[in-house]
């Protein structure tokens, strides 16, 4: 496989250094990409820069993912972060940990392979060096009117910068350039991968390592992932979407890609899986037949999840999301796990109930027009009962007179109740 030729057709290319072609073309070049270390897992902001390592290790080149432990404990300079807070070493190298074993579901860390995965950390070669060794060592070779002229110096400057620019932020560039210079010396690493808005920055360490060196090397970088409706993506009205399950179920995780508009399932699919451009091809026909059955949402959902999670996880998921829809996933509910339960029913109304009022068992009637607010009165909760409408727990109720007991609970403490078709309730039992 050719990185660049492979780039290309995903729609992965923003710009590419003159020269990078050919370098890649001489054998195996080792390459690297930054990831902030400032919380214990990746999100899916991260993830286009993740497929480009994968992407450059399937064509037989060396990735090394660079945790940026350094810039981390600095936090963001311009105060406009929330997310890039400042951090101690220790939860700096708990994170890193924790990054790596995500990062090794896409990467080779393990094997023997001379193309396998390595992380790094700028920590490691920054936290020794003192201000003066820095100024003489790296800052000398690059002059102020190059650092001025960066794209991402100048928005600064021209009002995005409300209280003007701090000196950490104008020498980020710096230390950006230094972590490149430190791996093309010790490392061989001849280039460096990033988003579109890293472009000053990496070509700061192209030419800190052609004026202190000599040497030539080389940057690539990705556009910046955008939806078709110019929204963020990534972002949900709850925040990030994680990798790491903790923050972000796999049931979440999945509906995130299977809600995705078709224009934006089609480039996702080029972008976050490693489909074949036939695979892809195909799809986009399949799509365009009956894009009722939104067969590209459905496969990009399935690639990432399992991907990211595991088959496991991608099958309890998909059983999730038919609850919804099935009269016959009573079952299915009872395997739920508490999370996932929760977040299949995020957003439906709640109400608690006291436990010492199922442990000798309610009237189903009283249930769900005394103790909650299911139904206004116990005449219309009756009614629906009688026509066929309510169930509990996804199986139906046809007895008036039935008796719901703590048996019925899902998780020890939840029950389900329906009325007609689309209104769904959680009841809660408390002590």
């Amino acid at each position: 496989m050719d990185f660049i030729e492979e780039l290309t057709w995903r729609g992965m290319i923003h710009t590419v250094m003159p020269g990078t072609d050919e370098q890649l073309k001489k054998g195996m070049t080792t390459a690297y990409l930054g990831i902030d270390p400032t919380a214990d897992s990746l999100h899916i902001g991260h993830l286009c820069g993740v497929m480009m390592l994968r992407h450059f290790q399937r064509c037989g080149h060396k990735p090394l993912a660079l945790v940026g432990g350094a810039t981390g404990m600095i936090g963001d300079p311009s105060g406009k972060s929330a997310e890039r807070n400042l951090l101690d070493e220790a939860t700096l190298r708990h994170n890193q940990e924790a990054i790596k074993k995500q990062l090794s579901k896409f990467l080779d860390f393990e094997s023997d392979a001379p193309n396998k995965a390595e992380m790094v950390n700028n920590y490691d070669w920054t936290k020794d060096v003192t201000f003066l060794d820095f100024a003489r060592e790296i800052g000398k070779h690059i002059t102020v009117n190059y650092m001025m002229a960066k794209d991402s110096v100048q928005k600064r400057l021209n009002g995005e910068a409300r209280d003007g620019l701090s000196f950490t932020e104008f020498t980020y560039q710096l230390l950006q350039g230094f972590d490149f210079y430190t791996l093309y010396k010790d490392k061989d690493c001849k280039l460096q991968l990033g988003g579109s808005d890293q472009w000053g920055n990496i070509t700061t360490g192209t030419e800190l390592i052609r004026r202190k060196l000599g040497g030539e090397a080389y940057a690539l970088t990705c556009p910046l992932i955008t939806k078709a409706d110019g929204g963020k993506f990534g972002k949900t009205e709850s925040g990030n979407v994680w990798l790491d399950p903790r923050y972000t179920s796999p049931y979440k995780f999945y509906q995130f890609w299977l809600n995705v508009s078709d224009a934006d399932a089609e480039k996702y699919l080029k972008i976050f899986t490693a489909l074949t451009k036939e695979e892809i091809d195909a799809l986009i026909e399949e799509h365009a037949k009956d894009p009722g059955q939104r067969p590209m949402q459905k496969r990009l959902a399935k690639e990432v999840t399992i991907m990211v999670h595991s088959e496991e996880d991608y099958n309890a998921a998909v059983e999730a999301s038919s609850i919804l829809f099935s009269n016959k996933a009573d079952e299915a509910l009872r395997h739920l796990d508490e999370k996932t339960l929760l977040d299949v029913f995020e957003g439906v109304p709640t109400f608690n109930i006291a436990k010492a009022d199922l442990e000798a068992g309610l009237p189903v009637v009283e249930l769900l027009a005394a103790k909650t607010a299911v139904f206004p009165s116990k005449g219309e909760a009756r009614k629906m009962i009688q026509q066929g409408g309510v169930s509990i727990n996804k199986q139906k109720v046809t007895d008036p007179n039935a008796v719901i007991t703590a048996e019925s609970l899902l998780n020890g403490k939840y029950l389900l109740a329906q009325r007609g078709k689309k209104n769904y309730y959680l009841l809660t039992v408390t002590d």
